[in-house]
């Protein structure tokens, strides 16, 4: 079987990696995404993606061919669905993108196209979603026209694991649809794992976000005991970490973040109401997970307190506010619950974050100040949510009145111990 033509639907952290990387190894690759904006900077030879470089994009230039068009589709050989799927405010899932995206794909493909969905879902939509869709336009599955999950494992910012050496898990509708789409990833990955079904994939990936998820709640419960206890969370977990067996390393914060974390389990929780089940471990997680920016808030009120300063009318510095290191991604990011709750409280919040130019928390914009010797000598409180690499932890230590340090950032120098507090 040949890939001469491929299409990518949706050029974000995951889809545009993916098509450029394609474009490496097939004749041509229609990166479609409906944002006019993203697709004039690729045009021009621009990236906007931290792991996606000006030269990524340049260098494919004349294979690689982005637009807002769906109509490319009809030419493509395997189209790869990257598209969004966020939560609703209500809790529950919206698969509004794929829905939207699947119809447009089903109308334009031809026969032969192989589909594959990546973006993170429920167990069943693969198959209760897409394939009714594309069978309704005369195409039988499995025969010609060919459909898969295959679970996008993009981590922002990781140099280490890349696209082309991060194992891919694909489950085809028929095992023709998954033979086709091992073909298809195996021209860019180092190693792709066959599942039987589409449900297994999908289901893969929910258990492998939901698994950081709630051991991620479990140590942030462990911090808030310890705590109590007056015992340093951060120790005990160096201490547990010398177990050689048995044991993973966690650690806390002041919540979860991003487009996986905390939205990815709660798809899986929506999912299995279905089958009059009631998915209490990932509920408790959540729930505790999302408790973190006030418990976060708590301990400023009360760093201040020892300081002699009530919360309201301080003046409180953040230090970084993406949902995690050296990313400029602030979707889901606790510190914009920790923002407005300060914010509601009283306090004068300032922000500081290399990756972003500013953020826009309900009413409010904060702009990002630079850092400097007199910014942190002056605020009430400076409080470290993000730890970016760049950031001189010594600098900030020596220069800060009194320092509220959720990631352990700061050394633990004795001439700090008085004005530091770990969460």
């Amino acid at each position: 079987m040949r890939f001469d033509r491929v299409g990518v639907i949706g050029l974000g952290y995951a889809g545009l990696p993916l098509a450029l990387t394609l474009s490496e190894k097939v004749e041509r690759v229609y990166g479609v995404d409906l944002k006019e904006d993203k697709i004039q900077m690729l045009r021009q030879g621009h990236s906007y993606i931290e792991d996606v470089s000006d030269e990524d994009v340049r260098k494919v230039a004349g294979r690689f061919f982005p637009t807002t068009d769906y109509n490319v589709i009809s030419e493509c050989d395997a189209v790869i669905i990257c598209v969004p799927t966020p939560l609703r405010k209500t809790g529950e899932p919206d698969i509004s993108h794929v829905l939207s995206a699947s119809q447009k794909v089903a109308q334009l493909i031809k026969r032969g196209t192989l589909v594959i969905l990546e973006s993170t879902t429920y167990p069943g939509t693969t198959e209760e979603v897409l394939k009714p869709e594309i069978e309704s336009r005369g195409f039988t599955i499995g025969k010609d026209a060919f459909l898969a999950f295959s679970p996008e494992r993009v981590d922002p910012g990781n140099k280490k694991w890349t696209l082309k050496n991060t194992p891919k898990v694909v489950g085809g509708v028929t095992q023709e649809c998954t033979r086709r789409a091992v073909a298809l990833y195996s021209l860019v990955v180092d190693k792709v794992v066959p599942v039987s079904s589409p449900k297994i994939a999908e289901m893969a990936k929910l258990l492998e976000n939901t698994f950081r998820a709630v051991n991620i709640a479990l140590v942030n419960e462990f911090a808030l005991m310890c705590r109590r206890m007056k015992i340093d969370i951060w120790e005990v977990i160096d201490a547990a970490s010398t177990k050689p067996f048995g044991f993973m390393p966690f650690y806390p914060g002041p919540g979860v973040g991003g487009h996986c974390i905390p939205v990815d389990p709660m798809y899986l929780a929506w999912r299995v109401r279905s089958y009059n089940f009631r998915s209490r471990f990932i509920e408790l997680a959540h729930e505790i997970n999302k408790r973190m920016p006030e418990e976060t808030v708590n301990i400023i009120a009360e760093a201040l307190n020892w300081h002699g300063k009530p919360l309201r009318d301080s003046v409180v510095l953040i230090i970084g506010v993406t949902y995690k290191p050296n990313v400029s991604d602030y979707r889901e990011s606790p510190a914009l619950d920790v923002i407005d709750l300060l914010t509601m409280k009283g306090a004068k919040v300032i922000i500081n974050d290399p990756y972003v130019q500013g953020i826009e928390v309900g009413p409010h914009i904060y702009k990002s100040q630079e850092l400097t010797e007199e910014l942190l000598s002056s605020v009430d409180c400076v409080v470290v949510l993000t730890p970016h690499d760049t950031y001189d932890w010594h600098w900030i230590a020596e220069h800060a009145r009194l320092i509220v340090d959720t990631r352990n950032a700061i050394p633990r120098d004795e001439k700090y111990r008085s004005k530091v507090f770990r969460l």
